[in-house]
This record gives structure tokens, C-alpha cells and sequence, in this order.
């Protein structure tokens, strides 16, 4: 139980990688906040399984892009759980994968607004209380796409890397008020939204690991809950790939 009695925000946490990282966060004793945009049956399926465990859960419908949505869940959640002391950033923003020559600016500069408008609002919104208390943690959840781009992804990759730069500067701003800030880079990671890719592009992927075999959820959950934990109460700053050492820094 080693976030017993701690509140943390998960956000896009109703599947997949944040859906991972909201349960095992609750099963090591945190009160947590479910939340997610459009799917509310996949989150009242992860508020149950929290429930069932016996943990502290509520779910919250915010769009992480629109600052008053985000208000709203920072309130709600102090109200019902308590001051907030760890958030992941973890909401995906969508985009359509093709080569630069083919893009639209408003497809790039949507992903790029998008993934900055979330990550922006949320820690300015949660900031200011963990100041007052001289104590708090955020991940921010990347991609190893931010350091090792592949073609069609230029506007994740730009988004991500901006993300990474982001988060640099919070540690920095941050760390002397005992807030740490930290990166999560997952690899091709087997979620509901890789299950479209063909096995064969994932066969060579894993062949070319050297864990040799893809991301679990889990595998970036177990990451995120370190970074949350006092196991690393003196890292901050820090860009973790979670690839099976496909990409090695």
C-alpha cells in the first residue's frame, strides 16, 4: 500500500494504458478518479473493478482539452477525495497517420493544441495546491515516437516532443516547491487502439526488441506507479522509455 490514503488523477483512464495505471494506483492504496470523455460504459467497467478491490474510486466525464471541464473534475475530486497529489497525464489525442506532404495544418496544429491544452490545463489546475503543500508528483505520459520518429506520425511526434520540453521546464520550476514531474515514453504497447495494426508489424516490432515481445498495459502502469511512489522521491525531470529496450538512452 504504498499510495495509501494519496488521491491521484488518471486522466483517459477508461481503457488501455490509463485504464492500468487507475487500478493498479487504487490497488496500492490510492483514492482515484476515473476519467474519461465520450465511453462512459468502459468507465463505470473500471470504477466497478477498483470498487470490487475495496478501493476509493469516482468517475468524472472531463474533456482534458476544455480548461473549464478540467476545473470542474479538480474540484469534484478535492471535494469528494481529498487534495490532489499525483496526476497522469495520460488522455490520447487523436490524429491521422500520412506522410508530411500530405498533411493538413489543421490536422497537425489540432494534435499539437490538443496535446499541450491537456497536459497545460491539468497541471496548472492541480498545481497550485500541491505548492501550498510543499509536496506533489505528475507523469506525463510521451511516446518513444518523441525521441525516434517513424513515417506518417509527424504530428505525434511534434506534439510529443513538445510534451517532453513541457515537462522539463515544469521539474525545473516546480521541484523546489517538492513537486516532481516526470516522463513516461511507452513503446508499441497491445491496447484496444493497436488492435487494428496486423500481427505481422507487430511480430517484426518484437523481433526487433530485445525483451522480444510488445507492451502490456500493465508494463507501463508498474512504471508510472514508481515514478508515483517514495521509491523515487528524488527523480525528477527524467524521460523513462517503457520499450523492452528498443530504444535505449
Amino acid at each position: 500500500m504504498k499510495l495509501k490514503n494519496k488521491v491521484a488523477i488518471v486522466t483517459g483512464s477508461s481503457r488501455g494504458i490509463g485504464a492500468a495505471t487507475v487500478k493498479l494506483l487504487a490497488q496500492n492504496g490510492a483514492k482515484v478518479v476515473v476519467n474519461y470523455v465520450q465511453n462512459k460504459q468502459e468507465g463505470e467497467n473500471v470504477l466497478k473493478s477498483i470498487h470490487e478491490i475495496g478501493a476509493e474510486a469516482i468517475l468524472v466525464q472531463a474533456d482534458v482539452t476544455v480548461l473549464d471541464q478540467v476545473e470542474k473534475m479538480v474540484r469534484r475530486t478535492e471535494e469528494e477525495l481529498g487534495p490532489i497529489d499525483i496526476l497522469v497525464n495520460n488522455a490520447n489525442m487523436s490524429f491521422p497517420i500520412m506522410p508530411f506532404h500530405q498533411y493538413k495544418w489543421e490536422d497537425f496544429e489540432m494534435k499539437l493544441l490538443n496535446e499541450m491544452k491537456a497536459n497545460f490545463f491539468c497541471c496548472q489546475a492541480v498545481v497550485p495546491s500541491m505548492i501550498e503543500r510543499k509536496a506533489g508528483c505528475i507523469v506525463n505520459v510521451s511516446s518513444g515516437l518523441s525521441r525516434v520518429s517513424g513515417e506518417g506520425f509527424i504530428a505525434h511526434s511534434s506534439a510529443k516532443s513538445a510534451l517532453d520540453a513541457f515537462s522539463k521546464t515544469l521539474a525545473l520550476e516546480l521541484g523546489p516547491n517538492g513537486i516532481r514531474v516526470n516522463v513516461i515514453a511507452p513503446g508499441l504497447t497491445i491496447t484496444d487502439a493497436t488492435a487494428h495494426q496486423s500481427k505481422e508489424m507487430h511480430g517484426a516490432i518484437a523481433a526487433h526488441t530485445p525483451l522480444r515481445r510488445l507492451a502490456k498495459p500493465v508494463d507501463v502502469a508498474s512504471a508510472v506507479l514508481f515514478y508515483c511512489t517514495d521509491d523515487s522521491r528524488f527523480v525528477t525531470g527524467t524521460y523513462l522509455p517503457v520499450c523492452g529496450g528498443i530504444q535505449m538512452t
